[in-house]
């Protein structure tokens, strides 16, 4: 048999038989890792559950960019296993379309050809795509409210068949925050109202973009009409149910968002409900404003409250510092009045540089363990925020309003973690801490068994004898028990069960089960002061260092 010469070696291995062929050969045609490569139009194609199905309204202007200035952000492909055409991964959708347009109009390579960033298609592909989508148009130009929402809808339906059940919304929500799109449970409630009962009805207006605020205005509406119909519909009978009345009521006012008015809503649909029941209209108004009303109180959130700008005085305060109306300074504790939040102005030169160092050491008094956050992610919370209406809560502005309640006592709190410089001491520490003590044992009547001590964390329990505390109610043997084990002290032989205080401990708490009564917000309040005081004192004499403080 002859030699084969290279030439010869060549031509078999470049014959038929050995080009690679077949599904196995079409599966792994993808780079296994992120690769630059060059696409044609053809080749690529949009991503089909994009949530944005109107036109972006920066069209015009994306366009002028790229028709001036060439890609300048090509956006990253992708393939789903088994497919022929390459794929948007996470937003890019309206840059393609751009892409075809220019090409169509002028033929130039540079917009038929595009140097693309290849990433292979993860385990969890459709979620991570469709949560891409959703967060890559939030930041390039929004989405309308009606098109969030059914991108949501979507993703619920693809973490359903990932997990193989239901979600409920509260989980729906963690799972999008978690896969880097956050949106809160309750907007998500209205999402769903909103693809439910308004789309069918009026799809223009929405896709027009109906705002979050007008689309609660319709779903209050709608919840409170339909409580009234159905109180006055019992018993009788009604042509046509609430639903439909609704639907067709509502589906003469798709229109612009321009001309749209909740009110003409109300009016038509208040007017035919009226005729239906055979009611007074403005008796029939009245019932749904009221309920509207109502409705809106349970589901819209309150405001955070302004701190006051002077001290508050509590409405009752104890006697033993109510008497004097101007007490010297020596006999009013330091620490008495917490200090607003805001820096009192002073007249020297140093103080706003000196002000700002006591806000920022404040400010770190409050961070217990930092919250791990990117810009990325706060920039896609600005985004939904500020298309939904909402506020994002501020760190630095809320900080020094730790908790928004007030509560009188011997020791007024306005702030349960702050420890004001003058009060860091051990000493000043134990004072308040026994006060608390003795304040949080009077709800059960039982203040005269808390007694002061110089040592522990600052008050003992004289706690009774036997026969004495199986003579105590249940509400104060429990908080006893409390107390004394929070006090450090040795466990006496005495009355109290500690080993009950697993059992009373959640009812004391929270109030459910059990026969303890549970203890007041104010207790609450006083008691978790206490606490934070009691892990400073003993981080102080243990000679661990401030940065917990």
């Amino acid at each position: 048999m002859a030699e084969l010469t290279p030439q010869d070696m060549a031509a078999k291995l470049l014959a038929t038989g050995f080009e690679r062929s077949g599904p196995s050969a079409a599966t792994l045609s993808d780079p296994i890792a992120d690769t630059p490569m060059v696409v044609t139009l053809d080749q690529l194609r949009p991503y089909d559950h994009d949530p944005r199905v109107t036109r972006n309204p920066a069209y015009a202007e994306i366009k002028a960019s790229i028709r001036e200035r060439g890609l300048d952000a090509p956006p990253a492909i992708t393939r789903r296993p088994g497919e022929a055409h390459y794929i948007i991964r996470n937003g890019g959708n309206t840059r393609l379309a751009i892409l075809r347009e220019l090409w169509s109009e002028t033929k130039e390579e540079r917009f038929f050809r595009i140097a693309c960033l290849f990433r292979p298609w993860p385990a969890r592909g459709e979620i991570v795509a469709l949560t891409g989508h959703l967060a890559e148009n939030e930041l390039r130009g929004g989405l309308t409210f009606i098109e969030r929402a059914l991108g949501i809808e979507k993703a619920r339906e693809f973490y359903e068949q990932e997990s193989g059940q239901a979600l409920s919304q509260s989980e729906l929500a963690r799972r999008l925050t978690a896969d880097g799109y956050p949106v809160p449970q309750s907007h998500i409630s209205r999402m769903n109202d909103a693809v439910r009962y308004l789309l069918p009805a009026i799809p223009t207006l929405l896709y027009g973009g109906l705002g979050r605020h007008q689309v609660d205005r319709l779903a209050v509406l709608r919840k409170a009409c339909e409580r009234t119909w159905e109180r006055r519909a019992l018993g009788r009978t009604v042509a046509v149910d609430f639903a439909t009345l609704f639907q067709d009521v509502l589906t003469q006012f798709d229109t612009q968002p321009d001309d749209f008015s909740p009110q003409r809503v109300q009016d038509e649909l208040v007017g035919q409900m009226a005729e239906l029941l055979e009611a007074d209209y403005d008796t029939l108004a009245l019932e749904i404003n009221d309920s509207e009303s109502r409705q809106r109180a349970l589901t819209s959130e309150p405001a955070v409250p302004t701190p006051p700008a002077a001290p508050v005085v509590p409405a009752a305060p104890p006697p033993q510092v109510s008497a004097p109306q101007q007490p010297p300074a020596s006999s009013v504790p330091r620490d008495a009045t917490p200090p607003a939040p805001a820096a009192t102005p002073s007249a020297s030169p140093g103080a706003p540089e000196e002000q700002h160092g006591q806000h920022d050491e404040r400010l770190q008094g409050h961070i217990v363990t930092p919250a791990p956050t990117t810009e990325r992610l706060q920039s896609i919370q600005r985004m939904v925020a500020d298309q939904l209406g909402d506020k994002l809560p501020d760190f630095e502005a809320d900080a020094l309003r730790a908790i928004p309640v007030q509560v009188g006592g011997l020791y007024p709190i306005s702030d349960v973690w702050y420890i004001e410089p003058g009060l860091d001491v051990p000493d000043r520490l134990r004072v308040h801490i026994s006060q608390f003590a003795r304040e949080i044992a009077g709800e059960a009547a039982v203040g005269d068994h808390i007694e002061a001590s110089d040592g522990g964390i600052g008050f003992v329990c004289v706690t009774p004898a036997v026969g004495q505390a199986k003579a105590l109610p249940a509400f104060a043997r429990a908080m006893l028990t409390l107390l004394h084990a929070l006090s450090t002290a040795p466990a006496p032989a005495t009355g109290l069960d500690s080993a009950r205080l697993a059992d009373d401990l959640g009812p004391l708490l929270h109030g459910h089960g059990g026969l303890v009564t549970r203890l007041s917000d104010a207790g609450l309040v006083k008691l978790f002061r206490l606490l934070r005081l009691a892990r400073r004192l003993l981080d102080l004499e243990a000679g661990v260092a401030s940065q917990d403080s």
